[in-house]
């Protein structure tokens, strides 16, 4: 190998994506977020992805981010999947980011801004919303 074949490899960022929800005691709760980690593992299938949850499930955000950093990880993006911009999206969160980097700082964490503001999902949620589907309607 060649000294620059062995720099880029070093250099090489192996990806972490954390998927981060609030968490709930209810087991069904967590099967979306865990559908989004599988679809996101589809499109980025040389990510390493998991989820965490802020409270009420396992693993927290800390947990989860150790994983990922045995596992390989040398970056990891936190993803919030909330969709308003609460206390814990813009107090809690960031707090807890900057603990993570001063944790491991030889790991990259960036924190991608909460999926409610992407306007993507706002269209979707719309999409949905005026949906005439008798399949997407459930009735108690």
């Amino acid at each position: 190998m060649t000294a620059a074949a062995t720099d880029t490899a070093a250099r090489r960022q192996v990806r972490g994506i954390v998927l981060l929800a609030h968490g709930s005691r209810d087991p069904r709760w967590r099967e979306p977020i865990e559908a989004v980690a599988a679809q996101t593992t589809a499109r980025a299938p040389d990510a390493l992805v998991t989820c965490a949850y802020l409270e009420l499930a396992a693993p927290d955000l800390s947990m989860a981010t150790a994983a990922l950093i045995n596992a390989g990880a040398t970056a990891i993006r936190v993803v919030p999947l909330f969709l308003g911009m609460g206390k814990h999206a813009r107090e809690d969160l960031p707090r807890q980011v900057e603990a993570l980097r001063q944790a491991w700082p030889q790991t990259v964490f960036t924190l991608a801004r909460i999926v409610g503001e992407e306007p993507e999902l706002i269209g979707l949620l719309a999409q949905v919303a005026t949906r005439d589907d008798a399949e997407s309607t459930t009735q108690s």
